[in-house]
């Protein structure tokens, strides 16, 4: 076995505090024995989501042996608030401690630069791996096993139950609801996400009809009272009177008949899409990732792919899905829909001849529409997004979030989920991490504020002159009659809580750290088997050095007269089983983006180092 470096782990400190642990704090000495796996993660990020699912069957296979920490590291403001951690725990069903860290001690400690990294430290309390991004764990449990087997034999390894205390459970109806529709009956049907199931109410919103799944995590078609399902959010009626459902974790679209009572699925395969996987072709054989919500639209099925950053589409007629916008980069570009960046699109709203986007992640309100040109034609079909152009109503990027009306143009939002025509012509935002429901005017350019004291609301739908709100962390809905004047808020305005990196002026080098997992190798048989794309906001921060490529180290040139920004990378590894007597060898795709923010100063930093897989040694 290879010999390791020995870097002794930090300690673990979180000001809010153990979460999942009945009351007690952690420290590593109470680890001591276990392979230890920090997974450094925040609510928001659909990628951090993914890992904590990826990592359910290793924690359960090596449940004796091996603790999973979630150190919780926020991004938004309304993240750093401690009951907000407690409802996103429960909320995704995470079953080990967790340590809410809002000032991010834990996370400079570490020198953790994105969402999410893993961390894994041996039994003696040594830092031995890290990894950025997901896709990584068939490589930590290789390293899980060997770590068990040298510690086994040394007499360091500890057996026995992790330090896991389970919440009680809480009798309502609802449990973190996610998206709603009105049915043609008038009645309401909800996503009951954490329950795993839908829920039929009546016209009041809260007398339960029936409920559709078992209410365990599943991927199961047939009747209503047996169909599994796992996360689902988004709703929209089908032209022949079937609901599609955004089967958020199963990665699939599934659809309810409200008649038959029968559960089928549409779209997905049941496994996540990863870089390279097609990106078109029969709705069944085509791997999807994290579909958030769905609106019928031009001739078609509009899927918000928060896993990808992208617009999917399903053409029910010709059983087919296709990407139809977004680059699968994480950003805020607008421009022709197949050169856009998106980033978490999670709600979607159907008014005419646009197609009104929460893209959450870059706490913007941005909409699609036919441009006209000579692409266009057959609504997202597999021409992708030829003929539609991506326009942004409000937001700026990846870092800028708040709250504050006004002009659309300064006006701030912080990770909506949820969009909603109105009769005027006008649009409401569920403005999640606010806690409030916003209006944007078209013809006026101008954002307002509905109303507040909601309690993370993520959908929204018209019945008659209400408007009637999903209160998702306070598991109802709300009916609220739509005001005609705006509520008066205090404007605030914030910046991501990541402090930026000081880097010096001229050149910097950029090195993007991956090691191959054990008994791996990089896959070089279709030609060079990493890519590097780097940019930059403002566009201007780089002089040189910003593109394309195929290494994973490269030297930027800042340029004069810009003192901050966003270096933007994103870099790809793919690696397969070394072992000339295996015919069939896996292969596995390792991807992370960051959004780095910098700051020119003289003193600053003249290399940055961003860790893929492994640890840096210089």
């Amino acid at each position: 076995m290879a010999k390791r470096a020995r870097v002794r782990a930090p300690e673990l400190v979180g000001k809010g505090g153990w979460i999942n642990t009945g009351g007690k704090d952690l420290t590593l000495a109470d680890l001591r024995g276990r392979v230890l796996i920090l997974d450094f993660w925040t609510f928001c990020c659909i990628n951090c989501l993914h890992v904590i699912d990826e990592l359910r069957e290793l924690e359960e296979r090596h449940r004796d042996t091996v603790v999973v920490v979630g150190v919780h590291s926020p991004k938004f403001v309304h993240e750093a608030e401690h009951r907000a951690v407690v409802d996103a725990v429960e909320r995704y069903e995470v079953h080990h401690p967790v340590l809410d860290d809002p000032e991010l001690a834990t996370w400079k400690q570490y020198a953790v630069r994105a969402w999410p990294t893993l961390v894994v430290i041996d039994p003696e309390g040594y830092v031995v791996a890290q990894h950025a991004g997901e896709g990584h764990v068939h490589a930590i449990e290789k390293l899980v096993a060997e770590l068990e087997a040298e510690h086994e034999a040394k007499g360091t390894l500890r057996r026995g139950d992790g330090p896991y205390v389970p919440p009680e459970p809480e009798p309502t109806d609802l449990r973190f609801p996610g998206k709603a529709l009105v049915l043609p009956s008038g009645n309401l049907l909800v996503t009951d996400t954490t329950r795993h199931r839908l829920v039929e109410l009546e016209p009041d919103g809260e007398t339960v009809v029936r409920r559709i799944g078992d209410g365990e995590r599943g991927l199961a078609d047939g009747p209503g009272e047996r169909a599994r399902f796992n996360e689902p959010q988004g709703l929209a009626l089908l032209p022949d009177g079937r609901v599609a459902v955004a089967d958020t974790v199963n990665h699939a679209l599934r659809a309810w008949d409200p008649d038959g009572g029968e559960v089928t699925t549409l779209a997905g395969t049941g496994r996540q899409w990863w870089q390279g996987s097609p990106v078109s072709g029969p709705a069944r054989e085509v791997d999807l990732s994290s579909p958030w919500d769905v609106a019928w639209w031009e001739g078609r099925l509009w899927i918000a792919m928060a896993g990808v950053h992208q617009l999917w589409t399903y053409d029910p007629a010709a059983g087919r899905v296709s990407v139809a916008a977004g680059t699968t980069n994480e950003g805020l570009v607008d421009g022709p829909a197949d050169q856009a960046w998106f980033a978490q699109p999670s709600g979607l709203a159907a008014a005419g001849d646009r197609l009104w986007i929460a893209d959450s992640e870059t706490s913007a309100l941005r909409w699609i529409e036919r441009d006209g040109g000579d692409g266009g034609g057959d609504g997202g079909g597999d021409g992708g997004g030829t003929g539609f152009t991506v326009r942004t109503a409000v937001g700026t990027g990846l870092f800028d979030f708040g709250h504050r009306d006004g002009a659309a143009g300064q006006a701030l939002l912080q990770h909506p989920l949820g969009v909603t025509a109105l009769p005027d012509g006008s649009v409401a935002v569920c403005d999640t991490y606010n806690h409030a429901l916003r209006r944007y005017d078209p013809a006026a350019g101008e954002v307002t504020t509905l109303a507040t004291d909601l309690r993370e609301p993520s959908d929204a739908v018209l019945v008659e002159d209400d408007i009637v709100v999903v209160e998702s962390a306070r598991h109802r809905l709300t009916r609220l009659r739509l005001p005609e004047e705006a509520v008066r808020v205090e404007s605030v305005a914030h910046r991501t809580r990541r402090e930026a990196t000081e880097v010096a002026p001229g050149t910097l080098r950029l090195d993007v750290v991956f090691q191959a997992p054990p008994g791996q190798k990089l896959d070089t048989r279709y030609g060079p088997a990493t890519r590097l794309l780097v940019g930059s906001t403002p566009p201007e921060l780089l002089a040189d050095g910003a593109g394309q490529g195929t290494g994973l180290s490269r030297e930027l040139v800042l340029a004069d007269g810009v003192a901050e920004g966003v270096l933007h990378v994103s870099a790809m590894a793919a690696s397969c089983d070394d072992d000339p007597a295996t015919e069939y060898p896996a292969c596995h795709v390792h991807q992370q983006d960051w959004g780095v923010p910098v700051r020119v100063t003289a003193d600053g930093v003249s290399r940055l180092p961003l860790v893929l897989a492994g640890l840096d040694g210089e």
